[in-house]
């Protein structure tokens, strides 16, 4: 059975820096700088042009990350998508990158699967992809994280607790097959459902009829706790930091290895208190934990990719490193991967 390996990494964010001030001055929301940065650790995010797409904020960390594998998108056998915030609500946004990536005109017709498992989509994408190759049913898989949330929050005082913690961007890997012994060791994931209201977007409520209610002209109308994102935040903080600790202790106890055998720990970035609490518990050393949401925000299904690509161009991760990644997110879901780099 063949090792699978991750090939390349990519990743992109837009150039419009939104700064916290910004957020007070642009949108004229209650709050400061020092009040995010004490909860939260973000100093900055980035928001996208009006008239562009998660699949558009994909494309250059796609290019990215097949430039660093060696291959051409001709040679994937696979597209996953792992986004909250797709162009529509449907088609997937997967369908679209493999079209901006030119393999309908090239006559390459791979598969592109969306994944919804918000800020764990990347760990399933990466569980998904390791199992396809391992199979031998995919040599090389794009696995893509990317996000647009700057269309589709609520810039006012009303929505501060959700909108200062959120910003754009992308990352993606290639995970290709290999016999050499390295690569991904295990993926672990989980999920209680227990919890779906604590951390929701609502404004596609199947369960109605109609699903948005609508004025006497048709026009669907949608309240601001539908439209919007809500979270309880106290409870994700908690229920994080439990879950993305016991996923790493399962990771290290199945693998027989202790915290000290890892090199660097990805956490996904969706606050930075979270991550320390994380790492207190179970005794990692902040120096050996690699973050970047100071500058980006929480990029959900983004961050993970998007700290891999930036840690290995800046020549902190580094061939023959063991590497763990955790993350924690709506659903709840949650999960952890060893790398062997």
């Amino acid at each position: 059975m063949p090792n699978a390996i991750i090939t390349g990494t990519g990743g992109h964010v837009p150039e419009e820096v939104v700064t916290n001030d910004d957020l007070v001055k642009r949108f004229d929301i209650e709050t400061s700088n020092e009040w995010i940065v004490k909860r939260t650790g973000i100093e900055a995010r980035r928001f996208t042009p009006e008239g562009l797409g998660p699949a558009d904020l994909a494309l250059p960390a796609s290019q990215q990350a097949l430039e660093a594998a060696g291959i051409e998108a001709t040679d994937l056998d696979m597209i996953l998508f792992a986004t909250l915030s797709p162009e529509y609500a449907f088609p997937g946004s997967g369908c679209l990158l493999m079209e901006k990536l030119g393999l309908p005109d090239a006559g390459h017709f791979p598969p592109a699967m969306d994944i919804r498992n918000q800020c764990s989509g990347f760990l399933y994408g990466l569980g998904t992809a390791s199992a396809m190759v391992q199979s031998g049913a995919c040599k090389n898989i794009l696995l893509v994280g990317a996000e647009l949330h700057s269309g589709a929050l609520d810039y006012t005082t009303r929505g501060r607790t959700v909108a200062t913690l959120f910003g754009d961007g992308a990352g993606a890997v290639v995970v290709s097959a290999t016999e050499e012994d390295r690569g991904i060791r295990g993926w672990w994931l989980g999920s209680d459902g227990r919890y779906t209201d604590v951390l929701c977007q609502k404004i596609w409520q199947m369960r109605r009829r109609p699903f948005l209610p609508v004025n006497e002209e048709g026009w669907g109308l949608v309240a601001p706790e539908d439209m919007y994102a809500h979270m309880d935040g106290r409870q994700v903080f908690r229920h994080a930091v439990e879950r993305m600790s016991g996923a790493l202790v399962q990771a290290c106890q199945e693998q027989e290895i202790t915290t000290e055998d890892i090199d660097l720990f990805f956490f996904h970035q969706a606050n930075l208190r979270i991550n320390q609490h994380v790492a207190k518990t179970v005794g990692i050393p902040l120096e050996k934990t690699v973050n970047n949401i100071q500058k980006y925000g929480n990029t959900t299904a983004a961050t993970i990719p998007l700290l891999l690509a930036e840690a290995e161009r800046d020549g902190r991760l580094k061939r023959g490193m063991k590497v763990a990644m955790v993350a924690f997110g709506s659903g709840f879901t949650w999960g952890s991967a060893i790398v062997d780099w």
